[in-house]
């Protein structure tokens, strides 16, 4: 696997502050993708242990709520069979950092259901996620108002309630009434 891009201060991708991994690979092809050149599975640089550590380095200090992992598209199945066994990493040594994940998938229907993107690794990612953002970006819901989305249809899950319900449940944001969006 490669990846374009790291932030080790991120604030826009998920609640506090972030360590960002953009991983390279997308075959969703949104209209107007912000991360467009992260299409190409080639992109970037390789994805290795040296990369691993940094990356567990970056999230040590303690005003590092987690990681969040950003497209391209993590849930490609090459992408997955990288990124499973960084994210054993990320919970062993940080059990009380959360972990969110953007997809284009959505994760009730091609994620738990039959996909181009269900491979051995999706299950086990999955339980390893704490929040999913899920859904293609659409450039007609677009809206600059959103919190941690681009486009209307994408949904903020909390994936361990889910995954234990049965049923979708909105992150916590949704379910104490905060607003998705900022007036």
């Amino acid at each position: 696997m490669n990846y374009g891009e790291i932030k080790t201060c991120d604030i826009a991708n998920g609640e506090g502050v972030r360590v960002s991994l953009f991983v390279s690979g997308c075959t969703h092809h949104c209209k107007n993708c912000f991360n467009d050149v992260a299409w190409d599975f080639g992109y970037g640089k390789p994805f290795t242990e040296e990369t691993e550590e940094m990356l567990l380095k970056a999230l040590e200090p303690d005003y590092v709520d987690g990681l969040s992992l950003l497209g391209g598209e993590p849930f490609e199945p090459e992408n997955q069979r990288a990124l499973l066994p960084f994210l054993k990493k990320v919970r062993e040594r940080f059990p009380k950092k959360n972990i969110w994940c953007y997809t284009g998938y959505l994760f009730d229907k091609e994620l738990l259901g039959e996909s181009r993107a269900r491979c051995e690794c999706t299950d086990e990612m999955l339980s390893l996620i704490d929040v999913l953002v899920d859904g293609e970006f659409v450039q007609e819901l677009y809206s600059v108002a959103l919190a941690f989305r681009g486009s209307e249809n994408q949904r903020i899950i909390d994936v361990k309630k889910s995954l234990e319900t049965g049923e979708i449940v909105w992150h916590d944001l949704v379910s104490r009434g905060i607003s998705m969006k900022f007036n």
